[in-house]
């Protein structure tokens, strides 16, 4: 069977949060009418990641550097879809969510898109703020978060994909570029509203709010850094 969409998931050391992932795929994908397939790229992780993804008929592909960008690009370049889904390891999706993207790229009006973000747990007033105000930005200014971006194919390929030059914010540089080939062939990009995804606060769990804030600093002051590994460590640490 001719598979339609391919769900690409970069994965680093992601024992602990990668099966409940797989499960969500699963059963979202059993919900869908099209067939598609779960490509996992072990980032050259040093846990179990890699055993993990054939017991819920997922397929490995290995990429040597440590690299988010280079991760997803990677799976692109084994994906067989004509639309590429990319989720993040600790992502949950819903049948409605699933059924949604594929059916916006299907319905040929779309280039691609995201989604608005949850949390899987209670935050505090100061963080929740921070997410409404992401989810904001994200619907205002048509960009997708990094946990939860669909595109065509055709899309990505004439974009170059993501960005190997940084090592953090790659889904903003690919979500400008793609809005940009789509407009030239009369396609929107969307962001979805309703379901959002949901996705892991173990970034809160594993720093303070302090500690995020300053972790995150200078990105926000001054967006180059991404380029330097060194300062978006906390993209890639693992406890």
């Amino acid at each position: 069977m001719l598979v339609k969409y391919s769900i690409i998931i970069p994965a680093f050391n992601e024992e602990v949060f990668l099966p409940k992932t797989l499960a969500s795929i699963g059963n979202a994908m059993r919900e869908i009418p099209m067939p598609g397939e779960i490509i996992v790229v072990d980032n050259n992780s040093t846990d179990g990641t890699a055993a993990i993804p054939g017991r819920y008929g997922a397929r490995v592909v290995f990429e040597p550097k440590n690299q988010i960008s280079r991760a997803r690009n990677t799976g692109a370049r084994a994906a067989n879809g004509r639309y590429l889904l990319f989720l993040d390891a600790d992502t949950i999706i819903s049948p409605a969510l699933l059924q949604c993207a594929v059916e916006a790229l299907e319905s040929g009006n779309y280039c691609g898109g995201g989604v608005i973000v949850n949390m899987d747990g209670p935050l505090s007033h100061s963080m929740r703020y921070v997410l409404d105000f992401w989810n904001w930005l994200s619907i205002k200014f048509d960009l997708a978060a990094g946990c939860f971006i669909f595109c065509t194919k055709a899309g990505f390929e004439a974009t170059g994909g993501f960005s190997e030059r940084v090592y953090a914010s790659e889904e903003i540089w690919f979500s400008l570029g793609l809005k940009s080939w789509g407009k030239k062939q009369n396609l929107a990009f969307r962001i979805i509203t309703d379901p959002p995804v949901l996705t892991s606060m173990r970034k809160l769990v594993w720093y303070s709010p302090v500690e995020m804030l300053f972790l995150s600093l200078p990105v926000l002051i001054f967006p180059p850094v991404v380029f330097f590994r060194w300062f978006c460590k906390h993209w890639y640490h693992r406890p």
